[in-house]
């Protein structure tokens, strides 16, 4: 167990005996060391090599002749490597090679050094490839329960709502719908972003089982993550809190005072703080599981982290719910046709003026289907780039890609230029 602080590693590192190499194989004990034999011994006959390849005990070896080298156009000097001897020079951390520093140690998904974005990005792909038995009940269960609360807000907050195209409908109506729509969008909204960080805190402990190389479970995750479930719960509702305290005082003193300039304003400023908040403390979920940290120092650790990265941790996220966001639309849009036009009326109900029903139980439902596949392929990916980028942080902060190369059984990395 890598007991070392800051780091909760899952699982227990190998024995100092049974460690595998560097290079992928593994590593036997050395033998022991025999005993010198006098000259005269009968044995030293017995182990002496062929004739030529030593002399006698008490001369000097003569000097090696030199090998004639072969020649194939490239200027071969002695020494230099051959075709096919580039391979086990960089199999293992600090091997020699003409083309400078060895490629990084990759016991798992990712190497041990500062990622790029292809790298995290790959990542948290692998991770789902490789580990799919364990991300995906996680995920699936996650958001089946996130779209069944869904459905039961939307059906009952939208009740008494129905869209109509006719032009009888007056201001205050339309208003009433917007306010409507908005209010239950802003709950759908809250729900999935909940979904989302308990999810990515769930599967924290499979990622981190992941750039090790090893293997998880649904049990080892549940297990792994449960003493720190509370200090979770407290932590995302401390987010969700401020953000709309934050946007309390900065827009209800615009509604009060009746001046809609002054409320614009405060929501204009609003959406940029919020902003930044988010990603200043969007490590603070992994940073809480894997370090087993409380809910204000989750905080700190994360702000600590992500400063002066601000910028390029808001680019990778902003890309990475693009792709999310795709990748969800182009899933869910069938189920959205098939919940208009088989559901709710279709073109025909809007043709002859008649409401369309969008608030039936089969409008409703056949978009949570469409939305529950979706997010047991999306989630994972959000969930795995945000502790890629919690792990990318602290090996850039902190060396943490020593720990885990010891905690992977990597054996004297990092004191070799590996």
């Amino acid at each position: 167990m890598n007991d070392s602080p800051g780091w909760a590693t899952p699982g227990s590192s190998p024995s100092d005996s049974e460690r595998p190499s560097t290079d992928g194989s593994a590593q036997q004990p050395a033998p022991p060391a025999q005993p010198a034999q006098p000259a005269g011994d009968p044995k030293w006959s017995a182990e002496q090599p062929p004739p030529g390849q030593w002399s006698n005990p008490g001369t000097t070896p003569a000097a090696p002749q030199p090998q004639p080298q072969p020649t194939g156009g490239w200027g071969q000097q002695p020494g230099t490597p051959q075709a096919g001897q580039y391979g086990p020079q960089y199999g293992y951390p600090g091997a020699p090679g003409p083309w400078g520093q060895p490629p990084a140690a990759k016991p798992g998904v990712i190497p041990l050094r500062p990622l790029g974005l292809g790298e995290i990005l790959d990542g948290a792909v692998a991770t789902m490839r490789t580990h799919w038995r364990a991300v995906l009940p996680i995920t699936l269960v996650v958001a089946t329960v996130v779209q069944v609360i869904s459905v039961i807000v939307q059906k009952f907050m939208l009740d008494d709502l129905a869209i109509s195209a006719s032009p009888d409908t007056g201001p205050d109506e339309l208003i009433d719908a917007i306010g409507s729509t908005i209010g239950a969008s802003a709950v759908v909204q809250f729900i999935q972003v909940l979904g989302t960080i308990v999810v990515t805190a769930m599967l924290t402990m499979v990622f981190s089982r992941a750039v090790l190389g090893q293997q998880s479970s649904v049990s080892d995750a549940w297990r792994e993550s449960r003493p720190q479930l509370l200090r979770l719960i407290g932590l995302t509702l401390l987010m969700a809190l401020g953000a709309v305290l934050l946007g309390a005082v900065l827009i209800l003193p615009g509604i009060l005072a009746d001046a809609v300039g002054l409320a614009v304003l405060g929501f204009l400023i609003w959406l940029p703080l919020l902003a930044w908040l988010a990603v200043k403390f969007t490590l603070a979920s992994p940073a809480l599981m894997l370090e087993k940290s409380t809910v204000f120092k989750a905080f700190g650790r994360s702000s600590k982290l992500v400063k002066g990265t601000w910028w390029r941790i808001f680019g990778i996220t902003l890309l990475t719910t693009f792709i999310a966001g795709f990748i969800s639309a182009m899933i869910v849009m069938p189920f959205q046709f098939l919940s208009i036009f088989a559901f709710s009326g279709g073109l025909d109900a809007l043709a002859d003026g008649s409401p369309a029903d969008m608030n039936n139980w089969g409008a409703l439902i056949a978009p949570a289907i469409g939305l529950i596949i979706a997010q047991t392929i999306v989630m994972p990916f959000q969930s795995g780039v945000t502790v890629l980028l919690y792990v990318d942080q602290r090996i850039r902060r902190e060396g943490l890609d020593l720990e885990l190369a010891r905690a992977a059984g990597l054996e004297n990395y990092g004191t070799t230029g590996g």
